[in-house]
C-alpha cells in the first residue's frame, strides 16, 4: 500500500484535469447540438460562437455545461465514457467468447505485443552489445556514442515510413518484421546507455583487486562488471519496453496494417470516432503499465538472488 499510494494520487490527479478540460474542448459542440435543438444559446448564431472564446461561452452559456459530458463525438471523451469503451472491446467481448475477434481490442493488444516483444528483444541484444564495444573499445566508444545520440535525433515519425518501403522491396512486409525494426529502434538507446554506465561502475579498487588475484579480462567481466551492471540495465529495461511498444504503435500507423492497437487508432481518426482511438491508447498505457510491473517485480526477485537489498 506503500508503493501504490503515490500512483494512485498521480492517477487521480490525471483523472481530475481530464475531468476539467472536457468542459472547455467540447463546449463549442455541445453547444452547436443544443442550438440545432432549439434551445437558447449565447451567441444564438455559430460564426458568433466561433469569435469568442471559450471561457466567455461557459459563463454566458453555464446550464450547458453538464452537456459537454455526455457528447457521443465529442473533442475530449470523459474517462468514463473512454471506460466503458475500453470494456466493451476487451471484458464484454471475453464474456461472449468473443476475445479473439478483430473487433476486440484484446486481438488486437496482442498483435502489437507480439511485435513489440520481437522489438524489444531486438533492441536489447544491440544496446547490451553495443555497451560491451564501447567499454572494451575505446574506437568503438569514439564511433558508435556519437552515432547511436545521433540516431535519436531523427523522428520515427519521419524514419517509420522509410523502413517500411525498404522493407517491402526486400519482400519482407507483413511478417511484423518492419514493426519490430522500428520497436528496436527507440528501444535500444536506452538500454545502451544504461548497460554502459553498468559495466563501468566498478570502481579502480575493484578492478585492481581482480588483477592482484590474475583475474582475465573474462572473469573481470562475468564476475565483476557484469554483476554491477544488472540494477542499470533493469532501469533501462524498463523505459526501453515502454519505448518498444511506442514504436511498434508508430510503425503500425504509416504501414496500412488493419490489426493492432496503431490500426485502430487510425481507422478511429480516419472515420472520426474519438472514442474508438481513446480506447485503445487507454489499452496501450494498461499494456505498458503491465510490462514494467513485469519488469520490476523480475528485478526486484533477480537483486534479491543475487544478494541485494533494494
Amino acid at each position: 500500500m506503500r508503493n501504490l499510494a503515490p500512483v494512485l494520487v498521480i492517477l487521480t490527479v490525471i483523472v481530475g484535469i481530464w475531468y476539467a478540460a472536457v468542459t472547455p474542448m467540447n463546449i463549442r459542440m455541445a453547444l452547436d447540438q443544443a442550438d440545432r435543438a432549439g434551445f437558447n444559446v449565447v451567441p444564438d448564431d455559430a460564426r458568433g460562437r466561433r469569435d469568442v472564446s471559450v471561457w466567455v461561452l461557459l459563463a454566458n452559456n453555464q446550464q450547458h455545461i453538464g452537456s459537454t459530458f455526455d457528447l457521443e463525438r465529442s473533442r475530449l471523451p470523459t474517462p468514463t465514457q473512454v471506460g466503458r469503451e475500453l470494456w466493451k472491446g476487451t471484458g464484454e467481448m471475453a464474456l461472449r467468447g468473443r476475445a479473439l475477434s478483430k473487433r476486440s481490442l484484446i486481438y488486437h493488444g496482442w498483435i502489437t505485443l507480439q511485435s513489440t516483444f520481437w522489438g524489444f528483444l531486438l533492441g536489447v541484444t544491440v544496446g547490451i552489445l553495443g555497451a560491451v564495444m564501447i567499454v572494451y573499445s575505446r574506437v568503438a566508444e569514439l564511433s558508435l556514442m556519437p552515432w547511436a545520440i545521433m540516431s535519436q535525433t531523427i523522428p520515427i515519425v519521419a524514419l517509420a515510413p522509410m523502413i517500411i518501403v525498404l522493407s517491402s522491396q526486400l519482400g519482407i512486409e507483413g511478417r511484423g518484421v518492419p514493426k519490430a525494426i522500428i520497436s528496436s529502434y527507440l528501444c535500444f538507446f536506452p538500454v545502451l546507455v544504461g548497460m554502459t554506465k553498468g559495466l563501468r561502475s566498478p570502481n579502480i579498487s575493484q578492478l585492481d583487486l581482480l588483477m592482484t588475484y590474475n583475474a582475465t579480462g573474462l572473469q573481470a567481466f562475468l564476475k565483476l562488471r557484469l554483476p554491477a551492471s544488472i540494477p542499470f540495465l533493469f532501469t533501462s529495461l524498463k523505459v526501453g519496453i515502454a519505448a518498444a511498444l511506442v514504436g511498434t504503435i508508430v510503425g503500425e500507423l504509416p504501414s496500412g496494417a488493419i490489426n493492432g492497437l496503431g490500426a485502430r487508432i487510425l481507422i478511429g481518426d480516419q472515420f472520426g470516432t474519438p472514442l474508438a482511438i481513446w480506447s485503445a491508447l487507454l489499452a496501450a498505457a494498461i499494456i505498458a503499465g503491465v510490462l514494467v510491473t513485469l519488469l520490476d517485480l523480475l528485478q526486484k526477485v533477480t537483486l534479491y538472488r543475487m544478494g541485494i537489498r533494494a
